[in-house]
């Protein structure tokens, strides 16, 4: 094989490859599409993000229903989506960190 017929057959492989992550990203994104971001509902360990200094991923949150992590869910069920507190009390799912 020439050195020529090598770099051809190495760009198309990349051209393939690049094509593939951009088909995945995009099936990624659009999956997503119909769910949003609801914090403060998810229990500890099984969070998807976090937006508050004391955890920095999925599965990091330390408790239950902490304030400033989130949890992916169907999108319009955040504000109707409850929890149970420790003291007993409920509090719906916010779409934003819930301060305070």
């Amino acid at each position: 094989m020439t050195t020529c017929t090598k770099t051809v057959a190495f760009a198309g492989s990349l051209a393939a490859a690049l094509t593939l992550i951009g088909a995945n990203a995009f099936a990624a994104e659009e999956a997503m599409a119909d769910k949003e971001k609801c914090y403060g509902i998810s229990m500890a360990s099984h969070n998807d993000c976090a937006s508050a200094g004391n955890n920095s991923c999925a599965g990091t949150a330390k408790a239950d229903f902490e304030k400033g992590a989130w949890k992916y869910v169907p999108k319009g069920t955040c504000a109707t989506t409850q929890v149970k507190l420790k003291d007993g009390t409920t509090r719906s799912g916010s779409l934003e960190p819930i301060k305070g």
